[in-house]
């Protein structure tokens, strides 16, 4: 039997530019946010952008695309931020919405968020 064929999760959420979409859309969410934006007071533009790019590569090379992540890891990103449980439901609403308002099909939504709930012990305090 040929190698296995299942299209990755990449794939089923459109590849590249879907998922540089989603992330757009949920930084914005976030930011606005009134106890999430706190995260993002006080940064300049190139390090929001930088910061973009950086989940965009993630989600892509996790999701698996042929991305190259180059950031930190999870638990030394977060480390000192004080995020809670409150904060981690908020940003798990805001990432729900998102992926609905992109209409991504329940399976994806539900492997997208298998995969961030898997992070949750390298960020949450």
């Amino acid at each position: 039997m040929a190698g296995d064929t299942t299209p990755t999760l990449y794939a089923r959420l459109g590849g590249y530019d879907a998922i540089a979409a989603v992330a757009d859309d949920l930084v914005s969410r976030l930011q606005a946010d009134d106890l999430l934006g706190r995260f993002w007071q006080h940064r300049g533009a190139d390090g929001l952008q930088r910061e973009k790019q950086l989940l965009i590569d993630f989600l892509c090379a996790n999701a698996g695309g042929n991305l190259l992540y180059t950031g930190r890891d999870m638990a030394t990103t977060h480390r000192g931020m004080k995020i809670d449980e409150t904060d981690w439901r908020r940003f798990i609403g805001h990432l729900r919405d998102t992926l609905a308002s992109f209409e991504v099909g329940v399976g994806e939504q539900e492997d997208v968020l298998a995969f961030v709930e898997s992070t949750k012990g390298d960020i949450v305090e």
